[in-house]
This record gives structure tokens, sequence and C-alpha cells, in this order.
């Protein structure tokens, strides 16, 4: 596939007709760039200082790419050295292992912003790998691009959205992703992913399940990624009850975007969901249990009160925080030591006190096996493990 650094329109971006005038100044084409506020950067090769856990050993090989051909190079190189290789994008929902990382870690810290907007096509938006995703839902509702408003406040780069395809508060990155473009380590090209190829799911993708050897860092290194944001001010329809009752509407309904933002925020934060360096509950990887999806059965076991989501095939998602708190393990679990639940949200395993990557995986096998004696469902991990297992 052919690569191109110019941003192309989608099939549904409509087509100017010079024939009508009207359509001329309703349907303008306005190119925009951006520079999205700078973030705190580091060069220490100490991964504690890389990760929002605040947890892992060193890298024997830290670079920094500030570019989209300095990522590339970066990889290439470590590659073609045979060095196991890390890329790591905001250190969000990574836990390193307390021995580091004997290979060559790559941190993403491109940036730029380019959009092409027409009232009649919407907004087609190139973001850089290194951009922060929250800083791009803010400037998406400054520029009153709707249908990101809900993910607010989810930390990382913009890079790592399409690999867990993020979602909140009833939206996913999928639902606005046009598409993807990577460098494929297999073939050493680079390869861009329309939407439909992208293979999303529920926090899954394409990217997070192609793999080259063993690797924590998959065949696809993430570039840059097109959105493709309707314009408005109100939100999308609302689609998760709590968002819903937050904002004191009802399913479905539409709000100014703005608000949603202001709700979803204050519901993380009341959630521990928010990094804050001076409140430890938030020295986590936000979730790490993913919600489960279970066989239609397995589902019908379990108590009438327990929440359940009919799936498009026939299974059922039911909720991880739900079961963890039913199987006894209360906030703040075990109410003392290094790694503990948060005091806010049983589904944040939390570096309260200098706790070790050992200490996490200790607490994440002990609530995992709770869970799966109780309920005879197994939890699966959200984060990246590296150099770990559960």
């Amino acid at each position: 596939m052919a690569d191109s650094d110019y941003l192309t329109l989608p099939d549904d971006f409509m087509a100017l007709d010079d024939d009508d005038p009207t359509q001329v100044d309703s349907c303008s084409l306005e190119r925009l760039s951006a520079s999205l506020p700078a973030r705190p950067t580091s060069d220490s090769t100490l991964l504690a200082d890389h990760t929002t856990f605040r947890i892992g050993g060193p890298a024997r090989k830290l670079v920094r790419a500030e570019s989209r051909d300095e990522l590339i190079e970066a990889v290439r190189d470590a590659d073609a050295a045979g060095e196991p290789l890390l890329v790591l994008s905001g250190g969000s929902n990574v836990v390193v292992a307390d021995e580091g990382f004997d290979g060559t870690v790559v941190l993403v810290d491109s940036h730029g912003v380019e959009a092409d907007v027409s009232a009649c096509g919407g907004a087609l938006v190139q973001v850089q790998a290194g951009e922060v995703w929250d800083d791009l839902v803010s400037y998406s509702i400054d520029q009153e691009w709707v249908g990101a408003e809900a993910l607010s406040g989810i930390p990382g780069l913009v890079g790592a959205a399409p690999i867990q395809n993020i979602g909140a508060y009833g939206q996913d990155a999928s639902q606005t992703i046009a598409r993807v473009r990577t460098w494929d380590r297999a073939t050493g090209e680079l390869h861009t992913f329309v939407a439909d190829k992208c293979g999303f799911g529920y926090r899954d993708s394409v990217f997070k399940r192609s793999r080259v050897g063993a690797a924590p860092t998959g065949r696809y290194v993430v570039l840059d990624v097109w959105f493709h944001f309707p314009l408005g001010s109100l939100s999308e329809p609302i689609r998760y009850a709590q968002l819903a009752a937050a904002l004191g509407v009802r399913v479905g309904e539409r709000v100014p975007a703005v608000q949603v933002r202001q709700a979803v925020q204050e519901l993380r934060s009341s959630k521990g969901m928010v990094l804050d360096p001076d409140d430890r509950d938030t020295w986590s990887a936000g979730s790490f249990f993913m919600n489960p999806i279970v066989d239609a059965e397995i589902a019908d076991r379990l108590p009438e009160e327990a929440p359940r989501f009919a799936q498009p095939d026939g299974r059922v998602k039911t909720s991880a925080a739900w079961l963890i708190d039913q199987t006894g393990f209360a906030k703040g679990y075990p109410g003392s030591g290094a790694a503990r639940l948060s005091s806010k949200h049983v589904l944040a395993l939390t570096n309260h006190d200098g706790a070790s990557a050992a200490d996490i995986v200790e607490l994440a096998r002990t609530v995992r096996g709770g869970v799966d004696q109780r309920f005879g469902i197994r939890l699966e991990p959200e984060p990246v493990l590296v150099g770990l297992e559960i």
C-alpha cells in the first residue's frame, strides 16, 4: 500500500459543486495546523519515571523519538540489531518488572495536528502519535468537533488509542478513527489501515493482536492516527446511564460537549482515574482488569443483580468491578501495604506506598484468584505486562 504525507479525504467527505455557489460557501475547505500543549519529558533510563504506576527498573538503552522519521529509525535500528524492543507511549497502560527491560526502549514524542475541515464533511484530523490524548480531546471540543468528549481524562498518548481501542462512558476510539498509519516491523514498510481493517473490538485491535516474536511491542508501531469528527457543539447521544445521570438527562439525549467533558472528568476523579502526582490513589494503570465477556450459560449462573450487557455474538459482558467487589475485595484492600486497591474504585490497583512490580502482581493474582474461585470467571489484565506474568 502506498503511503502519503498528505491528508486524504474519506469517501463520505462531500465533493464541492462549482456550479452551486451556496454549496461552495457552506462546504469550503479549511486547513488547520495546531500545536497542542507540550508535556514534561525526561531522559531517565529508569522506567518508573515514564509510567503512571511509578514502577519499573532501568532500560538498557533509551531513545527519544521526536518525529515520525525518528520513530521509524529507532525501531528499525533496534530490530536490525536483534534488540528486544519496547515502544513506550505515555506509560499509562503498562507494568514494567522491577528488573527493568534488557533492550531498547523508544519513547514516543512526536507532535503535530493537521486538519481539513468542511461544514458538509466534518473534520478529518491527522494527529502524530506523541500527542497527549486528553489534549486532543480538549482541542476537539474547542474546535466543535464531536465524538471524543466522553473519552476525556484518559491518560496516555494518541498513538496508543487505536492499539487498545480506548473507551469509556459509551464511547470508544474506533467510533472516530478513520485510518491508522504504522511501521510494519515484519516487512520494514509503512502500512496504513483504514478503519474497517483495524479489527477493532472491546479493548482490542489488529495492532494489539499482531506480534513479532515475544517482544512486548507488537508488529505494527503506530506513527499517526486520522480521526473523522462531525462538526457541532452538542455531544454525541449519551449512551452510558451513569453519565446521563450525572448530566441530568436521559440516555440518548445530547448536551453541549463541554458539559460532557466536565461531567466525565468529575466522574473519573471520583474514581481515582485522573492522574494526580499528589494522590497515590491515582498511581496506577487505571482499570487493571477488563470487563469479562462470557458465554451466555456462564452469565446465567451469575446472581440476578449482576450487570449484564448483551453482545452481538450472543455472549454477555459483565462488570469486573462488580465481580471484584462481590468477591469481598473492598476499596482500599487489603487496608495496608505498598500495593492496594484504590480507596475510590476496586478496579484500580495502586502503588500506594513504594510498591514494586512484584507487589502489584501479587495483589492482582489474589484478586483474580478470588473472583475465579467465587464466580468461575477469570479476569484478564488490561495493562501490558513487561517481564511479568499474572
